[in-house]
């Protein structure tokens, strides 16, 4: 099989972005498995190398289509939007505007067929707004670059995969927000994608919103009745292998064990917390529903220690082999 081109997009430049890019791509196994091809700027990736004491080349591309991986170098379409003195760690409209322009460009390269996948280092929302682009986060600007109306955020790892119904709102936006139709579109894009992945028939546990699932309407207002058992009975009905609303912290456990493919969690901390107590180095964010295929490091751009040539890699390198097992079946599908 062809190893598939996957656009790597360098996130903020102020954070550890370049860094873990250049980390990751003198890694042997990673060309061995795709064509990775960066979207960012050049100049910052040969500070970045300087950093972490790589000696890599990096040739800048003015478009993807020049890109040769014959070459033991780092290829990258390079936008030249970083200013020369952007400082490592603080917030800036500079390197957001920078970090919104590699998204749009890898868009681009995915659509025009140069791609078959996008793997995104971090970027700071912060900054993404100081620069004039209101988006949550990647997912929802990734979401509009692309014309989809409604994505759902997975993160995997090693022990665990958790898809959200709910992400970058409050914790009361959320439960206003949950509905029957919603909670049975994300757990069919769950299942979809699990069984692209090669689990035919996969076992999905859906969160409760309030503690003991409800336990019969003691506590809260019967959300769980209403909001979440319907959409059960729903994916039941079409015969998939779908339980809940089961008390999130016993479906957790028993999903961590084992018992269970795949979780759905109602908001953002519910599903983002047991991920991150398994490990930052091992979760990996990927965007369901989109045209394109989406993988992401589940960390941020570490501002504290960006420029110091520590961070740490592994997330990404595991971000990019998922991208490579969801493209080619994306590509055969």
């Amino acid at each position: 099989m062809t190893r598939p081109t996957i656009a790597i997009t360098m996130g903020d430049p102020a954070g550890i972005g370049p860094e873990i890019i250049m980390k990751a791509l003198a890694q042997p196994g990673v060309r061995a498995m795709c064509q990775p091809l960066v979207i960012g700027d050049a100049d910052r990736l040969r500070q970045a190398a300087r950093i972490v004491g790589s000696e890599m080349p990096v040739d800048a591309l003015a478009e993807a289509g020049e890109a040769n991986f014959a070459r033991a170098t780092v290829q990258c379409v390079d936008l030249k939007v970083v200013p020369a003195d952007l400082p490592f760690g603080k917030v800036s409209p500079a390197a957001g505007e920078a970090a919104y322009r590699y998204i749009e460009k890898a868009v681009q390269v995915v659509q025009a067929g140069q791609a078959q996948g996008i793997c995104t280092a971090p970027l700071s929302k912060e900054a993404l707004h100081a620069a004039g682009h209101k988006f949550p986060g990647h997912t929802e600007l990734l979401a509009h670059l692309t014309g989809t109306p409604e994505v759902s955020m997975m993160l995997v790892s090693p022990k665990l995969r958790v898809i959200h119904v709910t992400t970058h709102i409050g914790l009361v936006d959320a439960i206003a927000k949950i509905e029957p139709g919603l909670v049975e579109r994300v757990i069919a894009r769950g299942h979809g994608v699990l069984v692209k992945a090669g689990i035919a028939n996969p076992k999905i546990g859906v969160c409760a919103i309030n503690p003991h699932a409800g336990e019969n309407g003691l506590f809260g207002r019967g959300e769980e009745a209403e909001k979440i058992a319907p959409a059960v009975e729903a994916c039941r009905a079409r015969g998939w292998d779908v339980r809940g609303p089961l008390p999130a912290d016993t479906l957790f456990f028993l999903a961590g064990r084992g018992d269970y493919d795949m979780v759905v969690a109602m908001y953002h901390d519910q599903g983002h917390g047991p991920i991150k107590v398994l490990g930052l180095e091992a979760g990996v964010n990927i965007t369901v529903g989109l045209p394109v295929i989406r993988t992401s490091v589940d960390h941020g751009t570490a501002f504290d220690i960006a420029g110091t040539g520590i961070a740490d890699e592994r997330s990404l390198m595991e971000a990019l082999r998922q991208a490579v097992d969801l493209a080619p079946k994306a590509q055969a599908a």
